[in-house]
């Protein structure tokens, strides 16, 4: 048996999913489309029943290719099925879909979700009426908190094996004599699922104009005998009005509301501070910091810095730091721990033990000298190991901003971001798509396709590689090691973070000058009510990540290891044995390029030409960076010596080229089919004239820093000053547009 669910967005569709499915989930995609597939097992039945979880979606209307994916699947594949999930404390909104799904021949069983929250806000719902109201089943459950599932696939499995006739709530309107006559009509024609078909082909539906051209005409005629004034025969609006009438009709009455019900919920209080005009950008930024703090810190909450906290204790120091206490060459005295290390610092410590240890073993039995070493050795197991060792701060990254998200709380910043957003020509609905770049460029720019508007989508689609993705972590990671000793650490990550919006704002505003002025759609959207995240979830969530980058690690990482290390241990001349990397193939690719990187600093000096290879080999993925560097020698699993070596205006400098040049090449094919033709060439150059500028740009300051604090902060003050300026102009004009 296959059972589809199907359901609002936010209304917990994926978290029962999740919570059926278990360790049989799997994510690809669907056929033709980048949207995700969901797909897993449910084994607590007499037989195995696949699940399949459908898109959120609000309608079956063919506007988002959710929409279609979703009602396509119901239509086509014939699920034995439909279990449509309502978010029971805001019941009349989703009951809109249901109207839709029960007009369509296929088993239906209406699953009531967040019961648990109904309970505690003091309401009931009647189930029993909204069942006959219905005709379907009406389960109770709290996919959160894993209550009533049983039952539900229980009944879901029973009504799979009856028959259920289409039948629709707008039986007794006027127009429906209208639907009829199309119904009948489809009939003759041996059209499955005559009845919803019509409905669609009187809404004018484009699919359905498209798949019966024969019988539009017809349906045109008797649109036009069908009087209405209200809606001047727009069928669409009179069938969703008609739709909506019926539910606050027959629906309200299952809702008991509590007695002494409170107006104001605790979402409601919540989002007075959290949503608050003034407060919540800066909220925004203390959340975002401290996630980075925990994550990346070496002094936790800056118990050195503040408290003088230090631990003089071998074997205290060496569990928090992976086994890695030092004792002063001279002196040989133990080297005290300046405060504790985060606990994102401390699990990336214990993982660069086990894989240097990993590295170390295979380096003392394998023998010296020869080319197979050099290529187990220093070629795969030195490059995985300095990706590896980065990966439990990625993946408790990837935690925290999880938790964010399934709380709720990153819809809000969505509507908080709106109001900056919107004056550079932006909506709210961009930043949707500009955090999925967060996690990943590529599913972030195709998310851009939700945008109406053109020049939005090209706009979004050219500032997602700002909003620095989670293969962007290790370079983060190993350079906030060299920064300042590592005692700023997470405040240079937190630093990377911020300074991608910041230049996505000013990126914005730049390109809104130089372009024709157009209206950003409205952003509409829903928030849903805060509550906690469930464990299971969460960990499916960060198994995803995890197998998508052992998959990325075991093929493209892997493949570009050996291809740096055979071009770093061969001349041109490579049959005649391995050289010197001084005299490698790459040496002499990396001092061409070193040329053309040089007034931004970092590609300076004797090994420049390491930090100019290891920028050109993240277009493959932008891991290779903290690959190539380790396989040069420009880091070792500390992060430490030769970037040690380098001024903090250098390292700064590098890692705002790396944020902001193209991406991989993964993201740069993707920008190439979601955006214009005209913008994309528009797209590569301002990749990289924009990093090449900001780079300058963040190298000259920081030289000025070094020569002294107030000369830099004056310039910096300058610049600041400059952007605010411009963007505050650039609002204005916005602002005297829509007045006019």
């Amino acid at each position: 048996m296959k059972f589809a669910l199907a359901g609002n967005p936010n209304c917990g569709k994926t978290t029962l999913f999740n919570s059926l499915t278990g360790a049989t989930a799997h994510v690809g995609n669907w056929p033709g489309v980048t949207v995700d597939k969901r797909e897993g097992q449910y084994r607590k039945l007499e037989e195995k029943v696949d699940i399949v979880d459908l898109p959120g979606i609000y309608s079956l209307s063919p506007y988002t290719p959710e929409e279609i994916i979703s009602r396509n699947y119901i239509l086509d594949e014939k699920p034995d099925c439909v279990i449509n999930v309502v978010d029971a404390t805001n019941l009349e909104r989703n009951l809109y879909l249901t109207t839709q799904l029960l007009e369509i021949k296929v088993p239906v069983v209406v699953c009531l979700n967040m019961m648990d929250l109904v309970k505690t806000s003091g309401r009931q719902i009647k189930s029993d009426e909204l069942e006959k109201v219905l005709g379907v089943k009406v389960v109770e459950i709290s996919a959160l908190k894993s209550e009533g599932l049983e039952n539900l696939m229980r009944i879901s499995y029973e009504e799979a094996k009856k028959e259920r006739e289409a039948k629709s709530v707008l039986v007794d309107f006027p127009f429906y004599k209208v639907v009829e006559q199309v119904e009948e009509e489809l009939e003759t024609k041996m059209v499955n699922n005559p009845l919803f078909h019509a409905i669609k082909l009187l809404e004018n539906d484009q699919v359905e104009v498209e798949s019966h051209p024969e019988v539009v005409k017809g349906v045109a005629q008797l649109k036009e005998k069908y009087e209405d004034k209200e809606f001047d025969g727009d069928f669409e609006a009179i069938v969703a009005d008609a739709r909506y009438r019926y539910i606050t009709k027959n629906f309200a009455s299952s809702i008991v509301k509590a007695e002494n019900e409170k107006v104001i919920t605790k979402s409601d209080k919540i989002d007075k501070v959290l949503t608050h005009r003034i407060w919540s950008i800066p909220i925004f930024l203390v959340i975002i910091f401290l996630v980075f703090h925990i994550v990346f810190s070496e002094d936790l909450f800056f118990l050195n810095a503040i408290f003088g906290l230090e631990i003089n204790n071998e074997a205290v120091i060496n569990f928090f730091t992976g086994m890695g206490a030092s004792f002063d060459e001279v002196t040989n005295e133990l080297i005290p721990l300046a405060g504790l290390p985060s606990p994102g610092v401390f699990l990336q410590s214990w993982m660069g033990f086990l894989t240097g240890g990993l590295k170390d073993l295979f380096n003392g039995f394998m023998p010296e000298g020869t080319w197979y070493t050099g290529f187990v050795v220093d070629g795969l197991l030195t490059g995985l190991d300095s990706i590896f060792s980065f990966l439990p701060q990625i993946l408790l990254l990837f935690l925290f901003i999880s938790i964010l998200e399934d709380s709720g709380y990153m819809a809000r910043v969505a509507f908080i971001m709106d109001r900056a957003f919107r004056k550079f020509g932006l909506s709210g609905k961009s930043f949707i798509p500009l955090f999925m770049g967060f996690g990943c460029s590529v599913p972030a720019m195709i998310a851009a396709r939700t945008l109406e508007n053109e020049k939005e989508r090209d706009m979004t689609i050219r500032l997602t590689p700002f909003f620095s993705c989670g293969a962007k972590a290790p370079i983060w990671a190993m350079l906030a090691v060299a920064v300042s000793g590592a005692v700023w650490g997470d405040i240079f990550v937190f630093f990377m973070y911020l300074l991608g919006i910041v230049v996505a704002i000013v990126a914005s505003i730049i390109m809104k000058i130089f372009s024709k002025n157009y209206e950003v759609p409205p952003f509409i959207m829903e928030l849903p009510a805060y509550h906690a995240p469930q464990f299971r979830n969460l960990m499916a969530h960060l198994w995803e990540k995890f197998k998508h980058f052992i998959y990325k690690a075991s093929t493209i990482i892997t493949a570009s290891i050996v291809l740096i290390w055979f071009l770093s241990s061969y001349g041109w001349a490579f049959w005649e044995g391995m050289v010197e990397i001084e005299d490698s193939m790459l040496a002499d690719v990396g001092r061409i390029f070193a040329y053309f990187f040089y007034p931004l600093g970092w590609s300076q000096g004797a090994d420049g030409w390491k930090f100019s290879v290891a920028s050109v080999t993240g277009l493959i993925a932008k891991e290779d960076v903290v690959t190539t560097m380790a396989q040069l020698g420009l880091c070792d699993e500390a992060g430490e010596t030769i970037l040690f070596n380098m001024t903090n205006s250098k390292i700064f400098a590098f890692a705002t080229y790396n944020l902001f040049t193209f991406p991989c090449f993964a993201a740069i094919a993707t920008a190439k089919s979601e955006s214009s033709k005209k913008a994309f060439p528009v797209t590569l150059l301002f990749w990289f004239f924009g990093s090449y500028v900001i780079s300058l740009i963040v190298y000259l300051v920081g030289l000025l820093f070094e020569v002294h604090l107030l000369l830099g902060l004056l310039v910096l003050a300058i610049i600041g000053c400059s952007i605010v300026l411009t963007g505050y102009l650039v609002s204005k004009r916005n602002q005297k547009k829509i007045l006019a």
